[in-house]
């Protein structure tokens, strides 16, 4: 299989789950908690490698137990680790999570270490660019870095796929460096400052993103499923209904296991489809990383996907 190269963030996520979000400056109590493992580089990379992706993972951690327990992660995870350092005196990431009853979420994210994977640190390793075919980045890390990565990829002729997550602005210059987008519908908004709530509007971003230079667009839209977007084609693909539990890793379930399927060859539609089925199933788990299906238990999944009844 062509090997994948993720870089981005590892965060400890610690979660509150109650029958609401709070609002500023409110206390509440919630039902229960969980703490695991998380950040969406870290999430991703390890959803490729249970699904049988040929996963290197970069990333930077702190001095701390969390990032101890994560190299332990890793290892057991049976992810290439050489390009993982940790930084003295500096904290892991942390990802501050509350889940209501709905399993609606909000997150809040103090990045620590992440934020000290620099440019710099891209170039010190643009030997492993000639041994790639596939590079996932997410946003968790400085823009500067992500930028750095996708002039090494495209200098290298390695195809690129960036989950715009948290959502921030990014310009025409670093769009047009991306080969495939992945934006949930509040990014899509964040990037194209449009509302997207439904199927039309998400096809209308889509066409936005594409006339700014990326090559293909996916817009993931929940229990909506996603569509894609790109220079022949305007797709929507429904969602598989499932009765989902804690929604918090759908999207880093979804681009693990789009990249995988496209280095396992792929046609772009499939993959889709087969990225929708991982989402499905981890959304049907407490903790983000418990919820990252293997391999196997796809084939036990027999629910076909649903048209979103609005």
């Amino acid at each position: 299989m062509n090997q994948i190269l993720v870089i981005g963030s590892y965060n400890v996520g610690l979660t509150v789950f109650g029958t609401r979000i709070p609002k500023p400056g409110e206390t509440i109590l919630g039902t229960h908690f969980d703490m695991g493992p998380g950040g969406k580089g870290s999430n991703q990379a390890i959803a490729a490698s249970r699904l049988g992706g040929n996963v290197r993972f970069m990333a930077k951690l702190g001095d701390d137990i969390f990032g101890t327990d994560a190299l332990k992660l890793f290892k057991q995870e049976k992810m290439d680790t050489r390009l993982i350092q940790t930084v003295p005196g500096i904290h892991s990431g942390v990802g501050i999570i509350f889940v209501d009853e709905n399993a609606q979420n909000a997150i809040g994210v103090a990045g620590g270490a992440n934020f000290r994977l620099t440019a710099d640190d891209i170039e010190t390793v643009s030997d492993v660019f000639s041994e790639i075919r596939f590079l996932l980045l997410q946003l968790e890390t400085p823009i500067a870095t992500v930028f750095a990565a996708l002039q090494k990829a495209r200098t290298n002729g390695i195809v690129t796929i960036l989950n715009p997550a948290p959502a921030v602005p990014l310009d025409d210059e670093l769009l047009k460096l991306v080969d495939l987008l992945t934006p949930n519908e509040t990014e899509a908004e964040t990037l194209t400052q449009q509302p997207v709530r439904t199927i039309n509007d998400a096809f209308s971003a889509g066409r936005l993103l594409h006339r700014r230079g990326v090559q293909k667009v996916i817009i993931t839209l929940g229990e909506q499923g996603c569509v894609l977007v790109d220079e022949t084609t305007e797709r929507h693909f429904p969602a598989f209904s499932v009765k989902s539990v804690d929604p918090t890793g759908a999207g880093d379930a979804f681009n693990g296991a789009i990249v995988t399927a496209l280095a396992e060859g792929m046609t772009l539609q499939d993959a889709i489809i087969f990225a929708s089925k991982v989402a499905a199933i981890s959304v049907q788990h407490i903790g983000v990383v418990p919820g990252l299906p293997r391999r196997e238990e796809l084939d036990s999944f027999a629910i076909e996907p649903v048209e979103f009844q609005s």
